[in-house]
């Protein structure tokens, strides 16, 4: 009897005190803030704009090699230059304290890992090879790449089956760098871009979900928020496969990469964000859009994600 009482108060002391201020904060958690990054080409990546960045909340960056390479597949600069500005961009976002998350490929009319002729895409597979071997120099989390660009008409299957190959070739090179592969959904609101092409693959979440699922499980989504209406139900789709974004505004029907804040798109962020948390992303918000300054990716996000905690906080009332 004496023992059951000394329970009761302990039951009563700590519904009193102590347990309804833990369930409380439990209940009234904030959603995890997403870390900040930003596009930026491999030239731009200077002391000067890592340290404006850092100072400005950015946490990681996406690069590109494209100021080393013609669109005909062309070096610009000797193998010695480039590693020595590869080097010295490394360092100056070390230097900072900003990571390189990730290295978007080159791609184009003849950058394209789905090309049908087998010689031309062996061609491709060796620029990108010898950009990958660059890339070792930065040390990125991963490596970006296009399913494609765009294609003739009625020669769809022959392009996944050709991307598919190339994915697969690639991988083995990713990895053996300890990076991850992605590849980026497409612009595709129809199929016909004219009387002559076609969209690229990966235009919508049907065709999205359909070439994932032909590739090795360790090959993962980047989803661009502009390329698609509605990229919420991309996110969805795409669940833990997703490792990266491309972060802008748009209409779905167009590369507007609109900058998040401008009120110039049609993306419904409190939904996308709702998506993203859902789906425990863990990944940057990195910004792929027109901006002015870098001081403004911070608020920007800000601004979003405190909508989207009133939203949850809203529907926890109801």
């Amino acid at each position: 009897m004496k023992n059951t009482i000394k329970y009761c108060l302990l039951l009563t002391i700590g519904a009193c005190l102590s347990w309804p201020i833990i369930i409380n904060a439990q209940s009234h958690t904030s959603p995890k803030r997403l870390r900040l990054g930003y596009s930026i080409p491999i030239d731009k990546i200077t002391p000067e704009t890592m340290a404006y960045a850092r100072a400005n909340g950015i946490d990681c960056i996406e690069t590109f090699l494209g100021p080393y390479v013609d669109t005909a597949r062309n070096f610009k600069f000797t193998d010695q230059e480039i590693t020595a500005m590869v080097t010295a961009a490394k360092k100056a976002a070390d230097d900072a304290g900003i990571q390189i998350w990730s290295v978007h490929m080159l791609f184009g009319k003849n950058i394209d890992i789905s090309l049908p002729n087998e010689a031309e895409r062996l061609k491709v597979m060796a620029l990108h090879k010898k950009i990958l071997g660059f890339c070792t120099i930065l040390k990125p989390k991963l490596i970006l790449f296009h399913p494609s660009w765009y294609l003739g008409l009625n020669e769809r299957e022959l392009r996944k089956s050709q991307m598919i190959k190339s994915a697969n070739e690639m991988n083995k090179i990713v990895k053996a760098m300890n990076a991850t592969m992605v590849i980026e959904n497409m612009l595709g609101p129809a199929l016909l871009v004219d009387a002559r092409r076609e969209r690229p693959l990966c235009r919508t979440v049907e065709e999205t979900v359909e070439i994932m699922n032909r590739l090795p499980n360790d090959i993962y989504s980047a989803i661009d928020l502009n390329h698609i209406k509605n990229p919420e139900k991309l996110i969805y789709a795409m669940g833990a496969r997703l490792k990266t974004l491309h972060v802008s505004d748009g209409t779905g029907k167009a590369e507007n990469h609109y900058f998040p804040c401008s009120g110039q798109g049609e993306n419904n962020w409190v939904a996308i964000l709702t998506a993203l948390n859902k789906v425990n992303y863990n990944g940057p918000f990195m910004y792929e859009c027109a901006y002015k300054d870098a001081k403004d990716f911070k608020p920007c996000y800000e601004s979003l994600y405190q909508a989207f905690k009133q939203s949850l906080e809203t529907s926890n009332e109801k």
